[in-house]
């Protein structure tokens, strides 16, 4: 009977053991899988990264173009990039904002509507240790970590020479972008580097100069409508900021018959802009390669958020702070080289420029 006794004694002690042995095998592989559900590898390998990317607004076909190649290069590169667009509105944007924060994104890029409101958005985001790029558009009066665009102030000087040198002398209107967008008061003071010296010569006589709110077509449209008005049609040439803002002036001018007698410049290269140039109604536009901008700002990104280093060309004061800014050299387009730019870049496609062109 004892040694019957002490043989099942000797069992339980063998199942126990077995039964801790299997406990610990499972745990260990729950462990794993939770690891995995984490994002982080066995060897505790970084999570995959989150970019949040706050936009200003959707509605302009360059926007959308921004995003869809920012979003195509950061997850080529491995990343995950969660999307939000303000639709023009300052708190809409702060609000979304502080969303993509929440959701844990390691960086954030903005496409400020208001360049001075933005400033609280990069205020939220480094308390919670995420970096910002601003991007095409500078924050102001802020810490923001970076800045990439095309240079603004050389786009403006490339509109203004464009149409001087058409209308050397004549009265003159500026339909400048949204007051609240930096990047505007950008692209107004490259225009006045080359516009000021022949104002002051007498040659040119700027006769209507007005901000577009939003920069709204319609608005745009109502702009050139007063102008015209005020100056009994008697204009010589329209500077008009971008695309957008020309294809508002040029509705004006057709009103009045006076589309394709009169220059106007743009910017973005909008399909709609390209048809306008080969059909004569607008004189040029400036073409920023935004594949090349969004790709960029993505590497960038990616490199801020893994505090790598970052290769820049120059800085840009916000008011507060000179930012570590990366400029891109945009490119002028008109009749004579759209074939050899927009269209061999297969920005646009040169059935949908010509199609209305017999």
């Amino acid at each position: 009977m004892k040694a019957f006794n002490l043989l099942a004694a000797a069992l339980v002690l063998l199942l126990a053991v077995t039964a801790c042995t299997t406990g610990e095998q499972s745990g260990n592989g729950a462990a794993s899988k939770t690891s995995k559900q984490t994002g982080k590898s066995e060897g505790g390998a970084d999570k995959k990264l989150k970019i949040g990317f706050s936009m200003d607004t959707l509605q302009e076909e360059r926007w959308q173009r921004d995003r869809d190649y920012f979003v195509e290069k950061a997850e080529e590169l491995g990343a995950e990039v969660l999307v939000q667009s303000a639709n023009s509105d300052d708190a809409k944007q702060i609000a979304q904002a502080e969303n993509l924060i929440s959701q844990g994104v390691d960086v954030l890029v903005v496409i400020p509507h208001n360049s001075e409101a933005a400033a609280a958005i990069v205020e939220k985001a480094h308390a919670a240790d995420v970096k910002v790029v601003a991007y095409d558009r500078v924050i102001k009066n802020s810490d923001v970590d970076l800045y990439i665009s095309f240079d603004s102030i050389m786009i403006g000087e490339m509109q203004a020479k464009a149409i001087v040198e058409r209308v050397p002398k004549g009265k003159y209107v500026l339909i400048e972008g949204a007051d609240t967008d930096y990047s505007a008061h950008l692209y107004k003071e490259g225009q006045m580097n080359i516009l000021q010296p022949l104002v002051d010569k007498g040659d040119i006589q700027i006769v209507f100069d007005q901000w577009t709110k939003d920069w709204s077509p319609a608005v745009a449209m109502a702009n050139m409508e007063n102008a015209l008005t005020a100056n009994k049609n008697a204009i010589d040439a329209v500077i008009a900021t971008n695309d957008g803002t020309a294809g508002g002036a040029i509705q004006a001018l057709t009103a009045q018959n006076l589309a394709g007698k009169i220059p106007v410049s743009g910017q973005d290269a909008e399909l709609a802009a390209c048809q306008r140039i080969v059909e004569g109604t607008q004189t040029m536009t400036i073409y920023t390669p935004i594949k090349n901008l969004a790709s960029t700002a993505a590497e960038l990104a990616i490199k801020l958020a893994k505090d790598e280093k970052i290769e820049t060309n120059s800085t840009t004061n916000n008011g507060k702070i000179d930012v570590p800014t990366l400029l891109l050299e945009p490119i002028s387009v008109d009749k004579d080289n759209i074939d050899a730019t927009v269209i061999a870049d297969e920005f646009h496609s040169k059935a949908d420029v010509y199609k209305n062109v017999k």
